[in-house]
Order: structure tokens, then C-alpha cells, then sequence
């Protein structure tokens, strides 16, 4: 497993965790960031990256994509 954030663009990827305080948990989930979700990396530009997740495109800080482990 490894943070969201060293996926490269255009690699799919399998969420297998998402973790932090239950707050950024909740938040993330009701973004779509669940286990087992597939998702595409679009852009990254200094952490911050923008995916394709279940057919929406999400901008998410480096701080949040920390917490995503695929």
C-alpha cells in the first residue's frame, strides 16, 4: 500500500484504505473514496491531485491524498 499521492497520472488504482480522524474519514467517504473504489489520477501538481472517481472529477489537497492508501 501506498499514499495516494505517489500514483503517477493516468494510473488506476484500487483504494484499499482510507485513514485519519473520523472527521477527514466521513469527509473523504462522502467524496467517494471508499474501499475497493477504482480511481484515476488526472494531474498532480505539488501534492495535490485531481482523480476521477466514480465518474466525478475530485481536486483533493496533499494533506487529504495522504490519507488515501491504494
Amino acid at each position: 500500500m501506498m499514499p495516494l499521492t505517489m500514483t503517477g497520472c493516468g494510473e488506476v488504482s484500487t483504494i484499499r484504505k482510507v485513514g485519519g480522524n473520523e472527521e477527514t474519514r466521513r469527509f473523504l467517504e462522502n467524496l467517494g473514496f471508499v474501499s475497493g473504489t477504482k480511481i484515476t489520477v488526472l494531474s498532480e501538481i505539488g501534492g495535490n491531485v485531481i482523480v476521477n472517481v466514480k465518474d466525478s472529477r475530485v481536486a483533493i489537497n496533499a494533506d487529504m491524498a495522504r490519507h488515501i492508501l491504494v
